[in-house]
Protein backbone atom coordinates (compact mmCIF):
# COMPACT_ATOMS: atom_id res chain seq x y z
CA UNK A 1 0.00 0.00 0.00
CA UNK A 2 1.03 3.62 -0.44
CA UNK A 3 2.63 5.31 2.56
CA UNK A 4 1.17 8.59 3.83
CA UNK A 5 4.62 9.86 4.83
CA UNK A 6 7.29 10.71 2.22
CA UNK A 7 10.16 8.25 2.20
CA UNK A 8 13.79 9.13 1.67
CA UNK A 9 14.54 10.79 -1.69
CA UNK A 10 15.53 8.50 -4.58
CA UNK A 11 19.28 8.15 -5.11
CA UNK A 12 20.97 10.43 -7.62
CA UNK A 13 23.09 8.18 -9.83
CA UNK A 14 23.63 7.20 -13.42
CA UNK A 15 20.49 5.11 -14.07
CA UNK A 16 21.05 1.43 -14.73
CA UNK A 17 18.85 1.41 -17.82
CA UNK A 18 18.09 -1.76 -19.78
CA UNK A 19 17.04 -2.43 -23.40
CA UNK A 20 13.34 -1.57 -23.69
CA UNK A 21 12.76 -1.26 -27.45
CA UNK A 22 14.18 -2.67 -30.67
CA UNK A 23 14.41 -0.86 -33.98
CA UNK A 24 13.72 -3.71 -36.41
CA UNK A 25 14.35 -3.17 -40.12
CA UNK A 26 13.92 -6.00 -42.58
CA UNK A 27 13.81 -8.55 -39.76
CA UNK A 28 17.14 -7.37 -38.30
CA UNK A 29 17.53 -5.51 -35.00
CA UNK A 30 19.16 -2.35 -36.34
CA UNK A 31 19.10 -0.37 -33.11
CA UNK A 32 18.26 -0.60 -29.42
CA UNK A 33 16.65 1.98 -27.16
CA UNK A 34 17.51 1.68 -23.47
CA UNK A 35 15.35 2.90 -20.64
CA UNK A 36 13.38 1.94 -17.55
CA UNK A 37 9.78 0.84 -17.01
CA UNK A 38 7.62 0.16 -13.97
CA UNK A 39 4.11 -1.32 -13.81
CA UNK A 40 2.20 -1.00 -10.52
CA UNK A 41 -0.72 -3.12 -9.32
CA UNK A 42 -3.87 -1.77 -7.72
CA UNK A 43 -2.26 -1.95 -4.26
CA UNK A 44 0.86 -0.07 -5.35
CA UNK A 45 2.99 -3.20 -5.53
CA UNK A 46 5.31 -3.70 -8.47
CA UNK A 47 3.82 -6.04 -11.07
CA UNK A 48 6.74 -5.56 -13.50
CA UNK A 49 9.90 -3.51 -13.70
CA UNK A 50 12.80 -3.22 -16.09
CA UNK A 51 15.88 -1.06 -15.81
CA UNK A 52 16.31 1.35 -12.92
CA UNK A 53 12.95 2.49 -11.54
CA UNK A 54 14.30 3.73 -8.19
CA UNK A 55 16.92 6.23 -9.36
CA UNK A 56 16.12 9.93 -9.38
CA UNK A 57 14.89 11.20 -12.74
CA UNK A 58 13.26 14.35 -14.05
CA UNK A 59 9.60 13.72 -15.01
CA UNK A 60 9.62 16.85 -17.18
CA UNK A 61 6.05 17.62 -18.27
CA UNK A 62 4.76 14.33 -16.89
CA UNK A 63 4.85 16.24 -13.57
CA UNK A 64 2.20 18.74 -14.72
CA UNK A 65 -0.84 16.87 -13.36
CA UNK A 66 0.75 17.02 -9.90
CA UNK A 67 1.50 20.72 -10.30
CA UNK A 68 -2.14 21.25 -11.28
CA UNK A 69 -3.35 19.36 -8.19
CA UNK A 70 -1.24 21.63 -5.99
CA UNK A 71 -2.72 24.72 -7.64
CA UNK A 72 -6.30 23.47 -7.22
CA UNK A 73 -5.59 22.78 -3.56
CA UNK A 74 -4.34 26.36 -3.32
CA UNK A 75 -7.63 27.68 -4.69
CA UNK A 76 -7.25 27.65 -8.48
CA UNK A 77 -10.92 27.90 -9.59
CA UNK A 78 -10.67 25.98 -12.85
CA UNK A 79 -12.47 22.88 -14.10
CA UNK A 80 -13.04 21.15 -17.40
CA UNK A 81 -11.11 22.31 -20.44
CA UNK A 82 -9.26 25.11 -18.67
CA UNK A 83 -8.07 22.84 -15.85
CA UNK A 84 -6.88 20.36 -18.48
CA UNK A 85 -4.98 23.21 -20.11
CA UNK A 86 -3.37 24.03 -16.75
CA UNK A 87 -1.81 20.53 -16.86
CA UNK A 88 -1.04 20.66 -20.57
CA UNK A 89 1.89 20.42 -22.91
CA UNK A 90 -0.27 21.91 -25.63
CA UNK A 91 0.25 22.10 -29.37
CA UNK A 92 -0.28 25.82 -29.76
CA UNK A 93 -3.64 25.49 -31.49
CA UNK A 94 -6.09 28.38 -31.38
CA UNK A 95 -8.12 26.77 -28.58
CA UNK A 96 -4.97 26.52 -26.45
CA UNK A 97 -4.07 30.17 -26.97
CA UNK A 98 -7.64 31.30 -26.32
CA UNK A 99 -7.87 29.16 -23.19
CA UNK A 100 -4.62 30.53 -21.82
CA UNK A 101 -5.88 34.06 -22.36
CA UNK A 102 -9.08 33.20 -20.47
CA UNK A 103 -7.08 31.92 -17.48
CA UNK A 104 -5.00 35.09 -17.45
CA UNK A 105 -8.09 37.30 -17.76
CA UNK A 106 -9.61 35.64 -14.68
CA UNK A 107 -6.69 37.05 -12.71
CA UNK A 108 -6.69 40.41 -14.48
CA UNK A 109 -3.41 39.56 -16.22
CA UNK A 110 -2.07 39.44 -19.77
CA UNK A 111 0.50 37.55 -21.80
CA UNK A 112 3.10 40.10 -20.68
CA UNK A 113 2.88 38.70 -17.14
CA UNK A 114 3.98 35.21 -18.24
CA UNK A 115 7.57 34.23 -17.44
CA UNK A 116 7.85 31.11 -19.60
CA UNK A 117 10.21 31.25 -22.55
CA UNK A 118 8.91 32.56 -25.90
CA UNK A 119 8.59 29.78 -28.48
CA UNK A 120 6.81 28.71 -31.64
CA UNK A 121 3.81 26.35 -31.47
CA UNK A 122 4.69 22.72 -30.79
CA UNK A 123 2.51 21.19 -33.51
CA UNK A 124 4.45 21.14 -36.83
CA UNK A 125 1.49 22.19 -39.00
CA UNK A 126 0.46 24.97 -36.63
CA UNK A 127 4.10 26.08 -36.39
CA UNK A 128 4.49 26.20 -40.17
CA UNK A 129 1.39 28.38 -40.50
CA UNK A 130 2.66 30.61 -37.70
CA UNK A 131 6.01 31.10 -39.49
CA UNK A 132 4.36 31.72 -42.89
CA UNK A 133 2.33 34.48 -41.28
CA UNK A 134 5.56 36.08 -40.05
CA UNK A 135 4.67 35.72 -36.38
CA UNK A 136 7.57 35.65 -33.91
CA UNK A 137 7.96 33.22 -30.99
CA UNK A 138 5.66 34.10 -28.11
CA UNK A 139 5.10 33.10 -24.51
CA UNK A 140 1.47 32.35 -25.30
CA UNK A 141 2.37 29.88 -28.07
CA UNK A 142 4.94 28.03 -25.93
CA UNK A 143 3.57 24.62 -24.94
CA UNK A 144 3.59 25.29 -21.17
CA UNK A 145 1.71 28.62 -21.27
CA UNK A 146 -1.47 27.10 -19.80
CA UNK A 147 0.45 25.91 -16.74
CA UNK A 148 2.16 29.28 -16.35
CA UNK A 149 -1.12 31.16 -16.66
CA UNK A 150 -2.60 28.89 -13.96
CA UNK A 151 0.45 29.51 -11.74
CA UNK A 152 -0.04 33.26 -12.09
CA UNK A 153 -3.76 32.93 -11.38
CA UNK A 154 -3.06 30.86 -8.26
CA UNK A 155 -0.48 33.37 -7.05
CA UNK A 156 -2.83 36.33 -7.61
CA UNK A 157 -5.68 34.60 -5.73
CA UNK A 158 -3.43 33.97 -2.74
CA UNK A 159 -1.92 37.43 -2.68
CA UNK A 160 1.52 36.08 -3.56
CA UNK A 161 4.02 38.07 -5.62
CA UNK A 162 3.87 37.59 -9.38
CA UNK A 163 7.24 38.61 -10.81
CA UNK A 164 9.09 35.81 -9.01
CA UNK A 165 6.45 33.05 -9.22
CA UNK A 166 9.07 30.70 -10.76
CA UNK A 167 11.50 31.02 -7.86
CA UNK A 168 11.75 27.66 -6.02
CA UNK A 169 11.44 29.61 -2.75
CA UNK A 170 8.14 31.22 -3.83
CA UNK A 171 5.09 30.08 -1.78
CA UNK A 172 3.51 28.64 -4.93
CA UNK A 173 6.52 26.48 -5.76
CA UNK A 174 6.90 25.44 -2.12
CA UNK A 175 3.26 24.31 -2.18
CA UNK A 176 3.85 22.36 -5.38
CA UNK A 177 6.95 20.69 -3.93
CA UNK A 178 4.98 19.56 -0.87
CA UNK A 179 2.25 18.05 -3.03
CA UNK A 180 4.79 16.30 -5.26
CA UNK A 181 6.35 14.71 -2.20
CA UNK A 182 2.97 13.71 -0.79
CA UNK A 183 1.67 12.12 -3.99
CA UNK A 184 4.90 10.39 -5.01
CA UNK A 185 5.45 9.18 -1.45
CA UNK A 186 9.09 10.29 -1.44
CA UNK A 187 11.10 13.40 -0.80
CA UNK A 188 12.35 15.31 -3.82
CA UNK A 189 15.94 14.37 -4.65
CA UNK A 190 16.91 17.70 -6.16
CA UNK A 191 15.38 20.76 -7.81
CA UNK A 192 16.40 22.25 -11.16
CA UNK A 193 14.79 24.30 -13.93
CA UNK A 194 12.56 22.84 -16.64
CA UNK A 195 12.71 23.97 -20.25
CA UNK A 196 9.90 26.48 -19.71
CA UNK A 197 11.63 28.04 -16.71
CA UNK A 198 9.53 26.46 -13.95
CA UNK A 199 11.11 24.51 -11.06
CA UNK A 200 11.48 20.80 -11.81
CA UNK A 201 11.58 18.17 -9.09
CA UNK A 202 13.51 14.90 -9.34
CA UNK A 203 11.62 11.78 -8.23
CA UNK A 204 11.79 8.12 -9.16
CA UNK A 205 9.79 6.42 -11.89
CA UNK A 206 8.07 4.32 -9.26
CA UNK A 207 7.14 7.46 -7.34
CA UNK A 208 5.79 9.06 -10.50
CA UNK A 209 3.61 6.04 -11.26
CA UNK A 210 2.33 5.99 -7.66
CA UNK A 211 1.39 9.66 -7.92
CA UNK A 212 -0.60 9.09 -11.11
CA UNK A 213 -2.46 6.23 -9.42
CA UNK A 214 -3.35 8.53 -6.54
CA UNK A 215 -4.98 10.91 -9.00
CA UNK A 216 -7.10 8.25 -10.71
CA UNK A 217 -8.22 6.58 -7.47
CA UNK A 218 -9.01 9.78 -5.58
CA UNK A 219 -12.51 10.43 -4.27
CA UNK A 220 -14.81 12.38 -6.62
CA UNK A 221 -14.58 16.13 -6.22
CA UNK A 222 -11.09 16.15 -4.70
CA UNK A 223 -8.39 18.21 -6.43
CA UNK A 224 -6.75 14.97 -7.60
CA UNK A 225 -9.97 13.69 -9.16
CA UNK A 226 -10.79 17.06 -10.67
CA UNK A 227 -7.46 17.18 -12.49
CA UNK A 228 -7.72 13.57 -13.67
CA UNK A 229 -11.29 14.06 -14.87
CA UNK A 230 -10.45 17.28 -16.69
CA UNK A 231 -7.52 15.73 -18.53
CA UNK A 232 -9.45 12.61 -19.53
CA UNK A 233 -12.53 14.51 -20.65
CA UNK A 234 -10.53 17.16 -22.52
CA UNK A 235 -7.55 15.14 -23.75
CA UNK A 236 -6.92 17.40 -26.75
CA UNK A 237 -6.73 20.42 -24.45
CA UNK A 238 -4.02 18.68 -22.41
CA UNK A 239 -2.06 17.93 -25.59
CA UNK A 240 -3.45 18.61 -29.06
CA UNK A 241 -5.12 17.28 -32.18
CA UNK A 242 -3.30 14.23 -33.48
CA UNK A 243 -1.08 13.85 -30.40
CA UNK A 244 -0.42 10.28 -29.26
CA UNK A 245 -1.20 10.94 -25.59
CA UNK A 246 -4.70 12.17 -26.42
CA UNK A 247 -5.28 9.20 -28.74
CA UNK A 248 -4.14 6.84 -25.99
CA UNK A 249 -6.61 8.30 -23.49
CA UNK A 250 -9.41 7.98 -26.03
CA UNK A 251 -8.47 4.37 -26.83
CA UNK A 252 -8.30 3.09 -23.23
CA UNK A 253 -11.42 3.88 -21.16
CA UNK A 254 -10.63 5.77 -17.97
CA UNK A 255 -6.91 6.10 -18.68
CA UNK A 256 -5.05 9.18 -17.49
CA UNK A 257 -1.84 9.73 -19.46
CA UNK A 258 0.79 12.46 -19.62
CA UNK A 259 3.99 12.62 -21.61
CA UNK A 260 7.15 14.61 -20.98
CA UNK A 261 10.23 15.60 -22.94
CA UNK A 262 13.24 13.27 -22.91
CA UNK A 263 11.13 10.14 -23.34
CA UNK A 264 9.01 10.23 -20.18
CA UNK A 265 5.47 8.85 -19.98
CA UNK A 266 3.12 8.12 -17.09
CA UNK A 267 -0.33 6.55 -17.26
CA UNK A 268 -2.83 5.25 -14.70
CA UNK A 269 -6.16 3.41 -14.74
CA UNK A 270 -9.16 4.11 -12.49
CA UNK A 271 -8.41 1.10 -10.26
CA UNK A 272 -4.87 2.28 -9.50
CA UNK A 273 -2.87 0.23 -11.97
CA UNK A 274 -0.18 2.53 -13.29
CA UNK A 275 2.90 2.62 -15.51
CA UNK A 276 5.84 4.97 -15.87
CA UNK A 277 8.39 4.97 -18.68
CA UNK A 278 11.71 6.70 -19.27
CA UNK A 279 13.56 6.30 -22.57
CA UNK A 280 17.27 6.93 -21.93
CA UNK A 281 17.96 8.74 -25.20
CA UNK A 282 14.73 10.74 -25.01
CA UNK A 283 13.26 9.23 -28.19
CA UNK A 284 9.49 9.59 -28.55
CA UNK A 285 9.45 6.87 -31.18
CA UNK A 286 10.29 4.38 -28.41
CA UNK A 287 8.19 6.04 -25.69
CA UNK A 288 4.84 5.19 -27.25
CA UNK A 289 5.41 1.47 -28.06
CA UNK A 290 7.07 0.88 -24.69
CA UNK A 291 4.14 2.53 -22.90
CA UNK A 292 1.74 0.33 -24.86
CA UNK A 293 3.70 -2.77 -23.84
CA UNK A 294 3.67 -1.69 -20.20
CA UNK A 295 -0.09 -1.09 -20.29
CA UNK A 296 -0.60 -4.54 -21.80
CA UNK A 297 1.37 -6.02 -18.91
CA UNK A 298 -0.87 -4.02 -16.57
CA UNK A 299 -3.83 -5.90 -18.04
CA UNK A 300 -5.17 -3.45 -20.62
CA UNK A 301 -6.87 -5.20 -23.54
CA UNK A 302 -4.23 -5.55 -26.25
CA UNK A 303 -6.75 -4.75 -28.99
CA UNK A 304 -7.14 -1.20 -27.67
CA UNK A 305 -3.35 -0.78 -27.77
CA UNK A 306 -2.73 -2.15 -31.26
CA UNK A 307 -2.34 1.29 -32.83
CA UNK A 308 0.41 2.17 -30.34
CA UNK A 309 2.38 -1.09 -30.20
CA UNK A 310 4.85 -0.27 -32.99
CA UNK A 311 6.31 2.86 -34.56
CA UNK A 312 6.64 2.28 -38.34
CA UNK A 313 9.97 2.64 -40.13
CA UNK A 314 9.92 3.60 -43.79
CA UNK A 315 12.26 2.65 -46.60
CA UNK A 316 11.72 4.20 -49.99
CA UNK A 317 8.43 5.55 -48.73
CA UNK A 318 7.01 2.19 -47.66
CA UNK A 319 6.99 0.35 -44.32
CA UNK A 320 10.05 -1.88 -43.91
CA UNK A 321 10.16 -2.28 -40.14
CA UNK A 322 9.14 -0.77 -36.84
CA UNK A 323 10.18 0.16 -33.34
CA UNK A 324 8.74 -2.40 -30.91
CA UNK A 325 9.10 -3.09 -27.20
CA UNK A 326 11.60 -5.79 -26.26
CA UNK A 327 9.98 -9.25 -25.86
CA UNK A 328 9.71 -8.90 -22.07
CA UNK A 329 7.45 -5.89 -22.65
CA UNK A 330 5.68 -7.20 -25.72
CA UNK A 331 3.27 -10.09 -25.04
CA UNK A 332 2.61 -10.55 -28.77
CA UNK A 333 6.29 -10.78 -29.69
CA UNK A 334 7.07 -12.88 -26.61
CA UNK A 335 4.44 -15.46 -27.52
CA UNK A 336 5.66 -15.56 -31.11
CA UNK A 337 9.22 -16.20 -29.92
CA UNK A 338 8.27 -18.83 -27.32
Amino acid sequence: MYSSLPAEPPPIREPLHAPVAHLIRGGVVEGVHHGSVVVLDTDGGVRFELGDTEAACYPRSALKPLQAVAMVRAGLPLDGALLSLAAASHSGEQRHLAGTRRILERAGLTEDDLRNVPDLPFDPAVRDTWVREGRPPSRLAQNCSGKHAAMLCTARLNGWSLDDYLDPAHPLQQTIAEVVEELTGQRVATVTVDGCGAPLFAVSLRGLAAAAARLTTAAPGTPEARVADAMREHAEMASGSGRDVAALMRAVPGLLAKDGFEGVQVAALPDGRAVAVKIADGASRARVPVTAGALALAGVDASSLAAFAGEPLLGGGRPVGEVRPVPALDPVMASACA
